[in-house]
């Protein structure tokens, strides 16, 4: 049975199954924490270009972090040793910054999370570098439509199957494979909480969606079909038959009316292209 419970800002929270219902102050701090996550994928717009390593792109996020007043959230992270995840083109997921550089046509997710004032705000993109194929942007179109359409279903008395049905009945009516081993989260205080958001459910299944939740959604969806590996490193997923995948996120919160995204672009930076 699920379990709720409601939590003032400056509660000391436990990562105890149950689901953290927030009020007026905790809506602010991921209001900043949010917008922080979000000014830093703007300002890295202009920088992913051919001949960038994801390392000075790790470099740039550690610092923007640090200058809002914040700290990477995924700095010591179970033993990660990086300010943001960088994942590209058959990387789905938790791609490691290194000295390897981006090139004309690849397709990038970044992944950042500031943790400003105890307060978790997890974002990610896809950028576009150099000339992308035709197939490669409709696949991050429609990925970031997922994501919207996720979204929508995300208000008081919906249940978290909703979203993920949203989501998967998209991407399948396009032909994509949602990928099923990797979820949202619940966030706040806590970098990865309850409820998980499945990206694809079936309808009406799932937590009811309560005023003051706060999560994520955060879709992944491949050109090809769903199943992902795990490669050695521990961290870094990339999809079965090497198809590319894609991957947009906002952290959201749920209001009496519907919910409050807080990670949007405040230059409007929603999608690629970015100029």
């Amino acid at each position: 049975m699920t379990q709720y419970q409601i939590v003032t800002a400056d509660e000391t929270v436990l990562r105890d199954g149950t689901i953290k219902l927030h009020g007026p102050e905790a809506f602010e701090g991921m209001r900043k924490a949010g917008r922080l996550a979000a000014e830093i994928l703007d300002a890295l717009a202009p920088m992913v270009q051919p001949g960038v390593s994801t390392e000075e792109i790790d470099d740039v996020v550690r610092q923007m972090t640090l200058d809002g007043g914040a700290a990477p959230a995924t700095l010591g992270y179970r033993g990660y040793a990086h300010s943001c995840c960088v994942s590209i083109n058959h990387v789905v997921c938790h791609g490691i910054p290194s000295d390897k550089t981006l090139k004309d046509g690849d397709i990038v997710n970044i992944d950042v999370t500031p943790l400003l004032d105890g307060w978790h705000g997890d974002s990610s993109r896809m950028f576009l570098v150099g000339d992308v194929s035709l197939k490669a942007k409709r696949l991050v179109d429609v990925t970031h439509e997922c994501l919207m359409l996720g979204i929508e279903q995300a208000k008081p008395g919906n249940r978290v199957g909703d979203i993920g049905a949203a989501i998967q009945r998209y991407a399948e009516a396009n032909r994509y494979g949602v990928v099923r081993e990797f979820c949202g989260h619940g966030l706040g205080r806590l970098f990865h909480d309850a409820p998980e958001i499945i990206h694809a459910a079936r309808a009406g299944t799932g937590p009811e969606l309560k005023p003051g939740m706060f999560f994520t959604i955060e879709p992944m969806i491949n050109l090809g079909k769903p199943p992902v590996k795990l490669l050695e490193d521990g961290w870094t997923a990339v999809t079965r038959d090497r198809s590319l995948s894609a991957q947009f996120e906002h952290s959201i919160g749920i209001t009496e009316t519907g919910c409050e995204i807080f990670t949007l672009s405040p230059k409007g930076l929603h999608k690629p292209p970015y100029s």
